[in-house]
Formats: C-alpha cells, sequence, structure tokens
C-alpha cells in the first residue's frame, strides 16, 4: 500500500501542475472579461453610427457577448446602471429585434438574450433607422414642397424649389435602395452583396481614371 502513495516530488509536482492550471484558467477570464468591457466600450462609441443611445448600445453589446442568459440586475451590475435606465433599454431593444426576453425554468426573473446573427442585426438597423429617420425627413420635404408655391417673379423662387426637390429625390433613391437592400442582407445572399460590391468599386475605379 506504501508502494501505492505519491512521494513528495510526485505531491509537489501535482501542486504545481494544479496552480499553473488556477493561474492559466483565472488568467484566460480575465482576458475574456477585459475583451467585453473593451467591445462594450467601442459599441457604445459606435452608438450615434446605429442611430442608438449609448446605453441601449452598451447593453446591446455586453448581451452580444454572452451567449448564455442575463438578468436585469446582472446587466445592471455589469454596466452600473439604474434599474430604470436598464429596463427602458431592454424594452427598446426588444422594440428593434435586437434582443429577446427568454424565460428560465425555475426562476422568476426575466432574463435576456441577444440575436446572435450579424446579418439578421444589421437588417433590424436598417429597418428601425429607415422607420424612425429617413422616413420621417421624407415626409417632411414634401409637405415643404407641397407647401410652397414658386413665384415666377422672384429669380430665386425656382432654384429654391429645385433645390428642395433634390432633397426629396435623394431621400427617396435612398429610401428605395434601402429598402431593396435590407432583404439580401435578412437573407444572408453573400453572393449578390459581393456582386453589387463589386459593381461599385469597378464604377468608382472607371471614375477615377477619367478624373
Amino acid at each position: 500500500m506504501a508502494d501505492s502513495l505519491p512521494n513528495n516530488a510526485d505531491h509537489q509536482d501535482l501542486v504545481k501542475s494544479s496552480r499553473d492550471k488556477s493561474h492559466q484558467d483565472s488568467s484566460a477570464q480575465e482576458s475574456l472579461e477585459q475583451t467585453r468591457k473593451d467591445f462594450v466600450e467601442f459599441w457604445s462609441e459606435m452608438a450615434h453610427a446605429w442611430g442608438i443611445n449609448r446605453s441601449m448600445a452598451q447593453i446591446h453589446a455586453l448581451l452580444y457577448l454572452h451567449p448564455e442568459s442575463m438578468t436585469t440586475d446582472q446587466i445592471m451590475e455589469a454596466l452600473c446602471i439604474s434599474r430604470g435606465t436598464a429596463n427602458m433599454n431592454l424594452h427598446e431593444l426588444i422594440h428593434w429585434g435586437l434582443i429577446q426576453k427568454v424565460n428560465k425554468q425555475g426562476d422568476r426573473k426575466d432574463h435576456y438574450v441577444a440575436e446572435a446573427d450579424v446579418w439578421e442585426i444589421v437588417s433590424c438597423i436598417v429597418r428601425n433607422r429607415q422607420e424612425r429617420e429617413i422616413a420621417p425627413v421624407q415626409h417632411k420635404m414634401r409637405e415643404l414642397l407641397d407647401a410652397y408655391r414658386v413665384d415666377p417673379t422672384l429669380k430665386e423662387s425656382e432654384e429654391v424649389h429645385q433645390r428642395m426637390n433634390n432633397v426629396l429625390e435623394f431621400i427617396e433613391m435612398f429610401e428605395r435602395f434601402s429598402t431593396a437592400i435590407t432583404p439580401y442582407i435578412k437573407g444572408k445572399h453573400q453572393q449578390y452583396l459581393k456582386t453589387l460590391v463589386r459593381v461599385a468599386e469597378a464604377g468608382q475605379a472607371l471614375r477615377g481614371k477619367s478624373e
């Protein structure tokens, strides 16, 4: 029986191996958490580009890099935000289609998970920005043009009308482009999108040569 017991050297090796593994696990966890923090900060800085507020972007980024669901309390603790801020932005993210509320068996708290498909995320953002920003501007420009009457006796009257109409035409073209491209993003039609990019790049190259 004595022969089966590890000697002192073997015991020390086991202890060292255990400590090394524990240290590696700790370092890996610290690296993971730091990466999450950096991503949350980066995503929040990009919030204005996506048309959302900073807290909304932080919550979305946090949930996106957490495959497991998180509760409101966990989100509040991780981001140091109030319950009111958390609830308001969670509701808005659900409305955008970027996260969803899920139930966990045996837990009465609400849990949240982020949409993991980046194609779906982009299509949601494009659709919401179109509804919240492009559509209202388009509607207002139509109102302005309908209300304005060109006075031929004023030299600048026709020019003012034409410039406003140019803005409306551009907005309408952009709205049509967004509407047309969104299904291809949502459907992950990568080949079509790559072809579209190549055509745009080729056009840009030809334009550069002509200049």
